[in-house]
């Protein structure tokens, strides 16, 4: 039995085959599934399996961090996030989502992990002309890019944990 909560890491090489359906499906749902301020559920996912488009937002986010590496890892799928900011809730909606994606990966065999500027990826011209193809309304904000494949490395070992992070009162 895997202890998800305690062995999941985040996984930065992945393997050039594309991920089963029903593998996606289950991460998706998962999102679905996470909690929500006051279960208004206001959170989308837009899933990308499009290898030019792929290229093309990996593009997006490396020009915000000035790189021109992959910032996605090769990884042959990206969930990406929005959140409705008319909700108080929203960033921690998303985050919640972004959360249960990860572990649900893990669950599932796969190798995940978050990648950060998903907000400033979609606040620029192209992000917001990509969110107007997709449907998806101006008042949503990107909140992360979960990328997901099979692992091609080793699963790192975890870090040692912090010493005085838990008070007991």
């Amino acid at each position: 039995m895997k202890n998800t909560l305690f062995e999941r890491r985040s996984i930065r090489a992945y393997k050039v085959d594309q991920i089963k359906d029903h593998e996606l499906e289950y991460v998706l749902k998962a999102a679905l599934y996470a909690p929500t301020g006051r279960n208004f559920q206001s959170t989308i996912m837009v899933s990308v399996q499009d290898k030019e488009l792929l290229c093309r937002l990996s593009k997006m986010n490396a020009d915000i961090m000035g790189t021109d590496n992959d910032p996605f890892y090769g990884a042959p799928t990206v969930v990406i996030v929005f959140a409705d900011t008319s909700i108080p809730t929203h960033f921690e909606d998303g985050c919640l989502a972004m959360g249960n994606m990860l572990n649900a990966a893990y669950e599932t065999g796969l190798g995940s992990c978050w990648i950060h500027r998903a907000r400033q990826m979609f606040e620029t011209d192209e992000g917001k002309a990509l969110m107007k193809e997709w449907g998806i309304p101006k008042n949503y904000v990107g909140i992360g890019n979960c990328i997901l494949g099979y692992a091609d490395c080793e699963t790192p070992a975890p870090a040692p944990r912090k010493d005085g992070r838990i008070i007991k009162l």
